[in-house]
């Protein structure tokens, strides 16, 4: 079974965002900068609740709502151990993916995939070492 480990929403207005989610939640936010897109890095609690070992909570982002990209909207991010592996999997089951995988420094193998619900949802392979 693989795990939702991140969620992703676009924003329009990062301070805006940030001031929300801030005053909302008690979130917390990191500005990621120009060098990462301008990603708002969310955390959504000071400690991980787990009760059985592996549920807990998760944290999330904010990404730059861009009119030229397609399908921003809320979606999850899915830990996988094999991203390629997984991609066959969802081309397989009718899904289809958006691109080739990215590399997020740091963090690991990153794409995106449409259901076929029509939900755009994304799929991650760790990097060795990464959290």
């Amino acid at each position: 079974m693989n795990p939702v480990i991140h969620f992703e929403m676009p924003y329009h207005d990062a301070k805006r965002a940030t001031a929300f989610y801030e005053q909302a939640f008690g979130w917390g936010v990191l500005d990621m900068g120009a060098e990462m897109d301008d990603y708002l890095l969310l955390t959504t609690a000071s400690e991980d609740v787990r009760t059985d070992g592996k549920r807990g909570a998760i944290d999330g982002g904010l990404f730059p709502f861009k009119e030229d990209w397609p399908m921003q909207h809320p979606s999850v991010v899915i830990g996988v151990e094999d991203i390629q592996s997984a991609m066959k999997r969802i081309a397989d089951a009718g899904g289809e993916l958006l691109g080739e995988p990215m590399q997020i420094p740091g963090i690991g193998q990153y794409i995106s995939f449409v259901d076929t619900e029509g939900n755009r949802n994304s799929i991650m392979q760790g990097e060795e070492g990464a959290d």
